[in-house]
């Protein structure tokens, strides 16, 4: 293999090429089964160990009905030996080393990196090449859809010409021995108290189970999940585990701490279910925690349950929960909890109809009194001027905001009060939404400003019909498409003071290849898409980026609350916190300066 190219797909590549529908075969091992000889009693066995190992391992990106994260399988046997299917599953960056023609081709379309799964055993990998086998779907003969739109948004991010310098300032504690080392998500600040002499502390969630309470680079764990409950579960990653932390506005006063984390299926009556028929991968819980003590390191106290949702796969679940911090006491949305509930891959595993009306939970941006009591479970309050809260529909679930989304990850807010919704998409589109009370953003028929068709190809978007304007969708203020990356990591406009040119912009990145956007926060308008412009990087004193840092590994990208309205950037590959310590301007861009 060349070493430009292997370079290049060091940074980047196909989230499963055994899965990919045009795949050719060509490892030596395809001439064997690959699977042991079995009887009819055998062959059951083994399907049925592999639906549960497929369930826990495979079905976050892929299904056999289409593409997901990553493509389908429901006609990949045809494609590929049982043999090579293993020896993919189990290294597949060996097969891809060992010079597999399609998998130099398939380079240009993805640009993730399937995991080695070199941890399951023989008889765990024949039971879920049996499943895969047995779960195969024959042609139809027909077309499944009409070609979409090569290139949605043609015009590609320019740079600004804005170098940022960054600085390693902190690195996780490892909670694993291979990448992500530390899958730290999320950095918040809570403030201090003049009156009590108490400082803003920084904390910073990981999603393997611990909330750390961080002093001058001293990580404390505040908060052990992996102790507080025993049906939590981290695995099998994309986001599952601790998802998000959001401290009341009354703190110190009422000790009162909100989480979100996932556990295993039916670990406990849900709030929000669905028909029997439909499979319940996990579960994400809702917790209110009342601290004994709010000034301690490590909290202790009660805590209980507010609410509990069934997921359909181990993605785009309940993954952020904030207070408006901008909202003071005596007005409205003061002390009332913004919960971001992504659509459990619902539609791409044949289940649309759960994300796509207000009828359901999943999809959707939720408001909420967590002090409250009028809801349907009683353990939380629903209020009054959220705007379906009178609704004379009695299906209607009336903790919605906003909604339509596929997996609306973070929630900010601008300084003039405005709250931004970063939605991570499908196949194609990447987008940031200002939110409108009541709104409905599109999903699963709308990505972006494109169509999507969950009935049809979803790897595919086409043009807005003539007569859109007759369906009221809300579209976003800025978005990008999969040419330029591929998950968007949400940000928060800067408000420090180290690196003034920042101020009154919207950083923001994308998670699989740690590039960093912006956008003017003046130019978020609804109805209107801003420009997005990327910004350079130095770190550590060389200009470099992300991808070129961790190689192989994808940087898993995210952005963080600092102190003083500073932002952190974080990588969960290798568990290093960076701080903008500055910024220059270059070339034809400086010299107009």
């Amino acid at each position: 293999m060349p070493k430009s190219f292997s370079r290049r797909f060091r940074q980047a590549f196909v989230c499963s090429l055994l899965l990919t529908g045009g795949l050719l075969v060509t490892f030596r091992a395809e001439a064997r089964s690959g699977l042991p000889k079995r009887n009819g009693d055998t062959d059951t066995l083994l399907v049925s160990q592999g639906r549960v190992l497929f369930q826990n391992n495979c079905s976050a990106c892929h299904n056999f009905r289409q593409k997901g994260i990553g493509p389908g399988l429901g006609q990949v046997r045809s494609l590929a030996s049982a043999a090579w299917i293993r020896s993919f599953i189990k290294n597949p960056e060996a097969v891809i080393r060992s010079g597999d023609t399609r998998a130099t081709q398939l380079f240009y379309e993805y640009k993730n990196l399937m995991p080695s799964f070199g941890h399951l055993k023989e008889n765990e990998l024949d039971a879920l090449v049996a499943y895969i086998e047995a779960s195969q779907v024959k042609p139809s003969g027909k077309r499944q859809g009409p070609e979409g739109l090569p290139d949605p948004i043609p015009t590609k991010i320019a740079m600004s010409g804005l170098v940022l310098d960054l600085e390693t300032v902190l690195t996780a504690p490892p909670t694993a021995a291979k990448p992500p080392l530390a899958r730290i998500t999320k950095s918040d600040v809570l403030p201090g108290r003049k009156d009590r002499q108490i400082r803003d502390r920084l904390f910073m969630v990981e999603l393997r189970g611990k909330l750390y309470d961080i002093t001058d680079n001293t990580w404390e764990v505040a908060l052990d999940l992996t102790k507080e409950r025993p049906g939590f579960i981290p695995v099998p990653g994309l986001a599952t585990g601790f998802g998000s932390f959001a401290f009341h506005p009354e703190f110190y006063e009422n000790g009162l701490l909100y989480t979100t984390h996932t556990e295993k299926a039916r670990s406990a009556p849900a709030d929000y279910a669905y028909a029997d028929s439909i499979r319940i991968t996990l579960q994400w819980v809702l917790t209110e925690w009342k601290i004994s003590d709010p000034t301690a390191k490590a909290f202790t106290g009660s805590s209980r349950e507010l609410m509990r949702i069934n997921m359909v796969s181990n993605i785009h679940g309940v993954q952020e929960v904030a207070f408006n911090p901008l909202a003071k006491k005596g007005q409205p949305d003061y002390g009332l909890l913004y919960i971001g509930i992504g659509d459990g891959g619902a539609s791409e595993n044949g289940y649309p109809f759960l994300c796509g009306s207000r009828q359901f939970p999943w999809g959707s941006v939720w408001r909420i009194d967590p002090r409250g009591t009028n809801s349907k479970n009683g353990r939380y309050g629903i209020p009054a001027t959220n705007p379906f809260a009178s609704d004379s529909d009695p299906r209607t679930v009336r903790e919605i905001y906003c909604r339509g989304f596929r997996n609306p990850n973070r929630l900010t807010w601008t300084p003039d009060g405005r709250l931004l919704i970063a939605d991570i998409g499908h196949t194609r589109i990447e987008e940031l939404n200002l939110a409108v009370p009541g709104g409905d953003y599109g999903w699963p028929y709308r990505e972006g400003t494109f169509v999507i068709n969950p009935a049809g190809r979803m790897d595919q978007v086409y043009g807005l019909p003539a007569d859109d304007k007759k369906i009221p969708y809300r579209y976003p203020v800025a978005q990008y498409d999969h040419d330029e990356g591929r998950a968007i990591s949400g940000g928060f406009v800067y408000e420090g003071k180290t690196v003034p040119a920042l101020r009154g912009k919207y950083l923001f990145g994308d998670i699989t290849n740690g590039r960093i956007f912006y956008v003017e926060a003046s130019q978020l308008q609804a109805g209107k898409q801003a420009p997005i412009h990327e910004l350079a990087l130095r770190i550590d004193g060389k200009e470099t980026n992300f991808t070129a840092v961790h190689g192989l590994e994808k940087p898993d990208f995210r952005l963080g609350k600092g102190f003083d309205g500073e932002i952190l950037l974080m990588t969960k590959a290798d568990g290093k916190v960076y701080r903008i310590k500055g910024a220059t301007m270059r070339g034809a861009e400086a010299a107009k300066k």
